[in-house]
């Protein structure tokens, strides 16, 4: 049975711009921050999932800022400007911009990232299966049309956004079939969050190993 958790605004919550955030942010235990490599690695791969979800469906960033909207997430992401600049603390941007996000913008962008990935699960959950099925018959995954089209558009918001000077950036440029698994080992993560407890499962295991 799906739990629900009220997303009504927390007066105790001390959000930018004067917005409470929602009550639904409580859930995730606070801990303290790992060293700033830890964390750069955590932005990374926030921002990383959220590049996946755009790949998976078009207008994915129009539809992001009205989820967290929707959400009551507005004291952290009012606008297209504030999701950007939250996405570019990712070191692996061309516009990175060397910004360590407080607790809140964690938690605000692990709820973004749970709930979109919850309302792609139907495809998502589609393209696993066909991964399943190619593999199956030996049949090279590229074949497949929604994996095909699914590859290109993550490739190319990587291409866009990611800087080449990067030593990993780089092998994921040189190497198509590196950066296939990196889209498809980002896909199933996020079923693995789309989940009840997915909002739980992301921060733990974003800051696993990162913290004492």
């Amino acid at each position: 049975m799906t739990q629900s958790v009220p997303l009504t605004p927390n007066p105790n919550n001390d959000s930018s711009g004067g917005n409470p955030l929602p009550v639904i942010l409580d859930t995730l235990p606070d801990i303290s921050s790992p060293p700033t490599r830890g964390m750069l690695r955590v932005q990374q791969q926030l921002d990383l999932l959220l590049l996946a979800i755009e790949a998976l469906r078009l207008g994915a960033s129009e539809e992001m800022l009205a989820t967290s909207h929707h959400l009551g997430l507005q004291g952290i992401i009012n606008n297209r400007v504030d999701l950007w600049r939250l996405r570019c603390t990712n070191p692996w941007r061309k516009c990175y911009n060397r910004e360590i996000l407080s607790p809140e913008q964690l938690k605000t962008l692990i709820l973004l990232t749970h709930t979109c990935a919850k309302q792609l699960l139907v495809p998502m959950t589609q393209l696993l299966l066909a991964v399943q099925q190619m593999r199956d018959k030996d049949i090279p995954l590229e074949n497949n049309f929604r994996l095909s089209e699914y590859f290109t558009r993550f490739k190319s918001h990587f291409i866009s956004r990611m800087n080449p000077k990067r030593a990993k950036v780089s092998v994921y440029l040189a190497s198509p079939q590196e950066l296939n698994q990196l889209a498809l080992s980002l896909l199933e993560e996020l079923l693995f969050y789309s989940g009840t407890r997915g909002m739980e499962r992301l921060w733990v295991r974003l800051f696993d190993g990162e913290v004492d």
